[in-house]
């Protein structure tokens, strides 16, 4: 934040560290943000000067250094900090990091793998803006087969919502009586996608993980662990793992 010049005010509650742009612009509609004493509005901007609560609490840009952290979420945990129904959440997994951090996009619960956590509010909004096409890559393990028909109708694109998706890449990686498992990349971020494409075509989705994130692979990190990312890896994050010739 540039001294004495004013941001948006979502932004700033996101470089704090305290949730997401989207979430924070949840927050400022709901009427839990106030500025200076006044509540807060939507597209209201402040200074670094100016005193900012959220849900009564002040927030400021903290001056910790950034953090970057990848966790391998298991199957049965939501990817929220906290839940009023008192299911298991990711935070649960991660209460040992020494600060406090937000995760980038989702996972829902039945699904597991690599999911990247940061108090970097920018850095975030990059990784998850649909202009930088930021693709993900799932292990997808589908019942009973699957023929040549699903597989371009999957990487066409399937209506949901009254909305056809965005092109995906599909492949088999193993086939056996009733069984198969597939990779498929998107670069999309919808709610339970993978499944719904699935199910639109007709597949169940048994397991589904996510391995890799732009140019970043989750590789042997055990289940439920974290550990933080390196520098080279943040850089790519934000990189096309496709840039070496191979297309979607």
């Amino acid at each position: 934040m540039v001294k004495n010049e004013p941001i948006r005010l979502q932004k700033f509650i996101s470089q704090c560290g305290i949730a997401s742009r989207r979430k924070a612009e949840e927050l400022i509609l709901q009427g839990h943000v106030k500025v200076n004493g006044k509540t807060a509005m939507l597209g209201d901007k402040v200074l670094p000067s100016d005193k900012v609560y959220v849900k009564g609490k002040r927030v400021v840009i903290p001056k910790t250094n950034h953090r970057y952290i990848m966790l391998n979420k298991p199957r049965g945990f939501i990817t929220t900090m906290s839940d009023e129904r008192g299911r298991k959440c990711v935070a649960e997994l991660i209460s040992d990091v020494g600060e406090r951090v937000y995760p980038i996009g989702r996972l829902d619960k039945d699904s597991e793998g690599m999911i990247v956590f940061t108090n970097d509010g920018d850095f975030a909004n990059k990784v998850m803006h649909p202009r930088n096409s930021v693709y993900k890559f799932y292990r997808v393990t589908v019942r009973p087969s699957i023929d040549e028909e699903q597989i371009i109708k999957l990487e066409t694109g399937v209506e949901l919502d009254g909305k056809k998706t965005a092109p995906a890449q599909v492949n088999v990686l193993h086939q056996e009586q009733g069984r198969v498992v597939l990779e498929m990349i998107l670069h999309e971020g919808k709610n339970r996608e993978i499944r719904r494409m699935c199910e639109a075509v007709g597949l169940e989705v048994a397991r589904l993980k996510r391995t890799q994130i732009g140019g970043v692979k989750m590789g042997m990190l055990k289940q439920g662990a974290w550990r933080d990312l390196t520098e080279t890896e943040v850089k790519k994050l934000l990189a096309n793992p496709f840039d070496s010739g191979k297309t979607i």
